[in-house]
């Protein structure tokens, strides 16, 4: 089975998709492997140039992330047009993934499972959601920020209280409740769901 995690800026998800490694549940971090195909693909890479110009990479290679963010984030229709590239290119490439793993299990960790469609091609979807405040508070220590502009990304996502309310499973991660029983609740529950179907292709 393939099964979606995804929350909002500063949800934790990330910390949730390593509980899952724990279990020896592979997972598959769509946003750091994004980063690298937009360096290591070709297509991808010359689509990026003829977007924002040959100084998108450096002439070591390398992408110029702070650029490219500070113009993607003021400007919605240019993030589009930059999604538009990569998350064909993030699809092909976690589908390749998912064949070669074996697990009764696999998970995609992504922050725009909803927002890139890719939701559609996965059979049950996790969502880990915190308090707008707690969520911003950890953006700005993480990424050592300012809440407007922690805001602003927060406003390039998809709603919480909507991909809670598509969620399969939901973790709450607000500081009060644990996340590891919740995580093996979810596991288990998974498992089953794979047993049952397994079953029934025999």
């Amino acid at each position: 089975m393939r099964i979606g995690l995804t929350g909002g800026i500063g949800s934790g998800k990330s910390t949730v998709a390593r509980i899952f490694e724990m279990l020896q549940i592979p997972v598959y971090f769509a946003d750091d492997r994004g980063k690298a195909l937009m360096v290591e693909d070709p297509k991808l890479k010359q689509g990026i140039i003829e977007l924002f110009g040959p100084e998108a990479y450096s002439e070591a290679g390398a992408l110029d992330r702070k650029m490219i963010g500070s113009l993607v984030f003021s400007d919605k229709s240019l993030l589009k047009k930059l999604e538009s590239l990569v998350h064909p290119v993030v699809f092909e490439d976690s589908m390749k993934w998912h064949d070669s793993q074996n697990s009764p299990y696999t998970i995609k960790e992504a922050a725009l499972l909803f927002e890139s469609n890719s939701y559609k091609d996965l059979d049950r979807i996790i969502v880990v959601e915190a308090p707008e405040e707690i969520r911003i508070n950890r953006v700005i220590k993480r990424d050592q920020t300012t809440p407007e502009a922690v805001k602003q990304r927060m406003a390039n996502q998809l709603p919480q209280e909507e991909k809670v309310a598509r969620a399969d499973f939901v973790i709450h991660n607000d500081g009060l409740q644990l996340l590891i029983p919740q995580v093996l609740a979810i596991h288990q529950a998974i498992l089953k769901l794979c047993s049952a179907n397994s079953s029934v292709k025999k």
